[in-house]
């Protein structure tokens, strides 16, 4: 659905986007995952046609993005990050306006059946500037999906959804993958992409991994010791001091503590150690225990090593 080939984009100086490769396959969802200045806007933008690469190639639903626009609209749905419905008019009003945009024939019975998709029926003659914001984005949803697209690329969209909105979004999506859909997403939430069947980390415009999260978790195998320790400050100096640890990372109360490869061999006998020196510099340590890594220390750790190899070069 989706194929890049040595794609590489730029904002006069700045390379956003470089050497990028990538395929996703009919009805997989995939998620872009990186901070913000990752490249994720820019490569869907891309993708969607909305600019020309530097330099590669790109075929979307199988047509040249930027040669075949026109045609490829009727086959792709786009979400963007910022609410682009018309506030002062109803759920009813927007979807309609959006099916004759698209010459959807017969398009009532299709809003009938997205409105109850989205749960939104009971709100349908409610403006759309009245709405919650979990609930806006439903609708814009149902506005996407008006003109049954073949892809649906959705930039951050759940960014600023309060989390039960955001249970119902992702709940939708994965009803529309059941049913053929492919989606091609970003989101800054790595608790998000484990929910996709394709992962591309990304950072500073770079192709870090793209992989299954159960993959990518797998090759990059770390050793995680999360423990809490008290005080706070001096156990995180102890750890970062340590040779056995490789990286420090704080999540609330917790550290994750990343073993070095060197040394990950036997990960009792390193959480041991580990342990043991933090009590001989007065540490309290409440909690301790062996997790296994998440696609976060995994993203987190090859960030650190493009940070190093930037840094040699």
């Amino acid at each position: 659905m989706v194929s890049f080939r040595q794609v590489e984009h730029r904002y006069g100086d700045v390379v956003a986007v470089r050497d990028f490769d990538l395929d996703l396959e009919r009805g997989v969802m995939a998620g872009l995952i990186g901070p913000d200045g990752a490249g994720k806007t820019t490569t869907l933008r891309i993708a969607l046609g909305l600019i020309s690469p530097s330099k590669g190639t790109i075929s979307t639903c199988g047509l040249d993005p930027r040669r075949s626009r026109r045609a490829l609209s009727r086959r792709i749905g786009y979400l963007s990050q910022r609410f682009s419905l018309y506030g002062d008019l109803s759920v009813d009003e927007n979807i309609a306006f959006f099916a004759r945009i698209h010459d959807v024939s017969d398009w009532k019975q299709r809003r009938e059946r997205l409105l109850a998709l989205v749960r939104l029926e009971p709100f349908r003659r409610r403006l759309a500037e009245q709405l919650s914001g979990g609930m806006k984005q439903k609708l814009a949803l149902a506005c996407t999906l008006i003109h049954t697209p073949d892809l649906l690329v959705l930039d951050e969209p759940t960014t600023g959804v309060d989390p039960v909105s955001r249970r119902d979004f992702w709940k939708l999506l994965v009803e529309l993958q059941a049913e053929g859909l492919t989606i091609l997403m970003t989101t800054p939430y790595l608790d998000e992409a484990e929910r996709c069947q394709q992962v591309a980390l990304m950072y500073r415009g770079r192709l870090l991994a793209l992989d299954e999260p159960r993959h990518l978790r797998e090759q990059h195998q770390q050793v995680i010791f999360e423990l809490i320790a008290q005080p706070r400050e001096r156990a995180k100096k102890v750890l970062e001091q340590a040779e056995i640890v490789s990286a420090v990372e704080t999540f609330g109360e917790r550290f994750h503590v990343s073993v070095a490869r060197a040394r990950a061999s036997d990960p009792s006998d390193a959480a041991r150690e580990i342990e043991a020196r933090l009590v001989s510099q007065e540490v309290c340590v409440e909690a301790a225990r062996l997790v296994p890594a998440s696609l976060e220390d995994v993203f987190i750790a090859l960030v650190r090593r493009e940070v190093e190899r930037d840094r040699g070069d």
